[in-house]
């Protein structure tokens, strides 16, 4: 069992007990519209605003079959260099505009770029590749949008569809000039590695992975599907420079961990970075917490750099 009364400092030990105490571990025993309630009602508790100069638009891409709502957010002084595609986490089941409303205000006052946030449709009224599909859309529209590259960015479920897109935009004409995905889940071995030495982490378990995937395909196997699952791609060249920010105390660790290695080994650029003592969706702890603080500011450069074309890893 892994001792996390020693990875754990006394500042995120309070931001878990904080998010426990609006969102407890055995939620995921709620019906789904339950779960959405409380995790929309913990996101609000932490809530810390928009930064001076950013305004946000609240719209929606039309497309044949549906409507995609969608917040753009500028800084009042703009850097045109390139432009954010944000994809919120949540399981794939919970979250929207609202959730990562701040952490999208606040990644384009400190870059200076647009962001647009996608709300994609979430399971179990939607299965997969409903998500997939929407996200694909939402970068198609932002490609043939704005003139400048495009820079994906993603947390957890999020970081998952921003790879599956990735993969699935090599041949654009326009393909996305980066990727930072924060501590995603990939689809990695659940046999070894953090599945193993963090399975029953705070925060995030390997119950509830199991639980958020059997959701997202309705129990059907989609084994090798790579919109599903990136890592079961059998191709990593061509990929858009990548940048991977994970969490020691997650599950999902090696999955950035194995992303990496395998986009290195296709002569691609890729960077991990596990951030040491943080938990799952320490996003929201990046005003309480000094580590998750530090990691959002990495998190910010690295989409700066890639917006740039800089590779400076």
């Amino acid at each position: 069992m892994t001792d996390y009364r020693k990875l754990i400092d006394a500042e995120t030990w309070a931001f878990i007990e904080k998010t426990n105490s609006y969102y407890p571990p055995d939620t995921i025993g709620y019906t789904i519209a339950e779960q959405r309630w409380i995790y929309d009602r913990m996101c609000r508790e932490f809530f810390a605003g928009y930064p001076q100069g950013v305004t946000a638009e609240t719209t929606a891409i039309a497309t044949p079959t549906n409507s995609i709502p969608i917040r753009i957010y500028r800084n009042a002084e703009p850097d045109k260099a390139a432009m954010v595609l944000y994809v919120h986490g949540g399981g794939f089941i919970l979250g929207g505009l609202e959730s990562h409303d701040d952490v999208c205000a606040e990644l384009c006052a400190r870059t200076g770029y647009d962001v647009v946030s996608v709300d994609y449709r979430l399971a179990p009224e939607h299965l997969h590749p409903v998500a997939f599909d929407d996200v694909m859309d939402a970068y198609e529209w932002t490609a043939g949008t704005y003139d400048c590259p495009v820079v994906l960015c993603g947390d957890s479920a999020g970081g998952n569809l921003c790879a599956a897109v990735s993969h699935a935009t090599r041949g654009h004409k326009k393909k996305p000039v980066g990727q930072v995905l924060i501590y995603p889940s990939l689809g990695g071995d659940r046999s070894r590695g953090s599945y193993v030495t963090h399975a029953e982490a705070p925060m995030l378990t390997v119950r509830d992975i199991e639980f958020y995937l059997n959701i997202r395909t309705g129990r059907v196997d989609r084994t090798g599907d790579i919109t599903l699952s990136p890592l079961a791609d059998a191709n990593f060249a061509y990929l858009p420079p990548t940048v991977l920010i994970t969490a020691q105390c997650d599950p999902l660790s090696s999955d950035g961990e194995a992303y990496r290695d395998r986009v290195v080994a296709a002569d691609g650029h890729a960077y991990w970075f596990e951030e040491p003592g943080l938990v799952h969706g320490y996003l929201r702890a990046r005003h309480m917490v000094g580590r998750a603080r530090s990691s959002f500011t990495r998190i910010v450069e690295a989409v700066s750099a890639l917006g740039r074309g800089d590779w400076i890893w």
